[in-house]
């Protein structure tokens, strides 16, 4: 059983605040959640709404259907009451005139001026959903004197009791048991996955939707001892992190697609130079501005083929909040052990969206580091680019060993880092740079599955596709229709394994992802030369949920 609360205001109405209060209520009585934000990029006004999905049972996605709505304004009555079931509900503030039989009116503004505090109005509103729900109160005070001072807090948990003590339950609401679980978003589950694998430098210009990575690096780096840095533009961010990863510093950066785009020439930089990188494209819709505050898997193609000339690179899309603190570390261990770039993709649905999650396990992460020692070195003469069977060549702090020179360069370069006009040296060097494919490819990890064993239909995506998959897979199953998925996380080198398995099981292969033109179809057969029958695409800025996906299946498939 789960419900689906959508809290909808204009921007600068408290939106997020009341938002964030009743997921961590909900988190802590025991439920699982899974929110998403829809909001406009103005700084004040426009339509913006936050869903906020619980229940007894994972989350994994949004929900097209309201149980209940809470309107901060009129607008937001009138744009989604089409979306609540018959017998819903609609709070909203008694000057607000909507005739819909579903509306409760409660003096929201007048009981929060009554407690001296005339922003207390969405705690009206949020005491009156937990009645509704049948709901106690019992840490909703601890809740509010964690976010706000003494005063804010006591005022708006007075204006969260009146709004209780208004309305009648009207939904039978199970009650979960309480769990050991986090409630967090997957910027900040990079941000925090950098911090476990020892990132010691991180610079960035702010860019929608990639921009909360630094901010939460930035809250911490007094106690982590690291250095974030917010530069004037990318093209600062990524030479400073390639600096500062020169130095022997584990760096990284985080942009959207129009950063990105001023990073390419430092991408292809970091090639012939090999010092290790981690970039973070959260992704939204383009070309240029686009849609700055929406969702988009349309940097795909963009990040497998940026950057002039070949050199090797790591390409890892991160699925929901958990993955992407795992992802995180292996990214930073995987850039230092190669000396290679590691992009990881993400996009403004997982950027916003909260989900809980099971605390993380620290012990499956370790900080891999491979910069030589003075001992590990020996008494051999230095050549930071020495030809190895792997293509690593060896690698030490700059200054750090007396008589050993750090030589890096843009141009051509032999194995001691002097440039050079030798075809015979640059085949060479262009043969050991692209040797650590090979060792990248023994890192890959295959898609994950679910689903039927022996599927007629395959899906097949990427990233923050996976929870909306996974819902509509196992809908489609307890429909008795043969579906299964394969969701990949790793897409370039390309993990082939199990695709081969299922796709000579499944009768039907068919794509689904956020983009126009089908860029993990096309990279398929790229890869594989496999053809998929059917692409279920969506590209008008918002996520497609399970269900959206499930009806399609039906209509358009079978």
């Amino acid at each position: 059983m789960k419900y689906n609360v959508l809290i909808g205001g204009a921007a600068g109405q408290g939106i997020d605040t009341l938002g964030i209060l009743i997921e961590k209520i909900l988190c802590r009585k025991g439920y699982f959640i899974h929110s998403h934000k829809d909001y406009m990029s103005r700084i004040r006004g426009g339509h913006n709404f936050t869903q906020i999905r619980f229940g007894l049972e994972p989350v994994y996605s949004h929900w097209p259907i309201l149980d209940t709505i809470i309107g901060l304004d009129k607008e937001t009555v009138e744009f989604h009451s089409e979306r609540l079931r018959e017998d819903g509900v609609i709070i909203c503030d008694e000057s607000i005139e909507v005739e819909d039989n579903r509306v409760i009116h409660i003096p929201m503004v007048k009981f929060a001026k009554e407690f001296g505090n005339h922003r207390a109005a969405g705690s009206v509103a949020a005491g009156a959903m937990f009645k509704i729900f049948g709901e106690d109160f019992d840490i909703v005070k601890e809740v509010f004197s964690e976010k706000f001072e003494k005063e804010t807090a006591d005022s708006n948990f007075n204006a969260f009791k009146k709004g209780y003590e208004f309305v009648e339950k009207n939904f039978e609401f199970p009650k979960p048991e309480k769990r050991n679980q986090i409630l967090i978003n997957s910027n900040d589950a990079i941000a925090l996955g950098a911090l476990a694998a020892g990132v010691g430098f991180f610079a960035s210009y702010p860019m929608t939707p990639a921009t909360s990575i630094m901010t939460k690096l930035s809250m911490k780096q007094d106690d982590a001892k690291i250095v974030v840095e917010q530069v004037e533009d990318e093209i600062s961010a990524i030479n400073m992190a390639l600096g500062a990863s020169y130095a022997g510093v584990r760096s990284m950066t985080a942009t959207s697609g129009g950063g990105y785009s001023l990073m390419v020439e430092a991408l292809s930089l970091q090639g012939i130079t090999e010092i290790p990188i981690v970039v973070v494209d959260s992704q939204r819709p383009g070309p240029a501005t686009g849609f700055p505050t929406r969702t988009e898997q349309g940097d795909l193609d963009f990040v497998l083929f940026s950057g002039h000339g070949e050199y090797p690179k790591m390409v890892i899309a991160v699925k929901n909040a958990e993955d992407a603190f795992y992802q995180t570390t292996r990214a930073l261990n995987i850039a230092d052990k190669y000396q290679v770039q590691v992009i990881i993709l993400t996009d403004e649905y997982l950027a916003d969206a909260t989900q809980t999650i099971p605390p993380y396990d620290f012990s499956k992460v370790r900080i891999e580091r491979y910069i030589m020692t003075k001992e590990e070195l020996g008494d051999v003469e230095y050549k930071r680019y020495k030809p190895t069977e792997d293509g690593v060549s060896p690698r030490i702090m700059p200054g750090k060993i007396e008589g050993a020179v750090v030589m890096i360069d843009s141009d051509e370069h032999n194995e001691y880092g002097h440039i050079t006009e030798s075809a015979e040296v640059r085949t060479a060097m262009m043969n050991k740079r692209m040797r650590k494919m090979e060792g990248l490819v023994s890192e890959i990890q295959e898609p994950d599955y679910f689903g039927a064993e022996n599927p007629e239909i395959l899906l097949l995506g990427w990233g923050s596709m996976y929870g909306p998959i996974k819902e509509a897979v196992d809908m489609l199953n307890k429909d008795e229709i043969s579906v299964g998925a394969l969701i990949f996380g790793d897409l370039y080198p390309f993990p082939t394994r199990l695709l081969k398995k299922y796709s000579q099981l499944a009768k039907k292969l068919i794509n689904v992802e956020m983009n126009f033109t089908g860029q993990l179809a096309r990279l398929i057969r790229q890869e594989t030369g496999i053809f998929t029958d059917q692409s279920i695409l969506n590209y008008n800025g918002r996520q497609m949920d399970s269900y959206t996906i499930y009806s399609r299946i039906k209509e358009e498939v079978l």
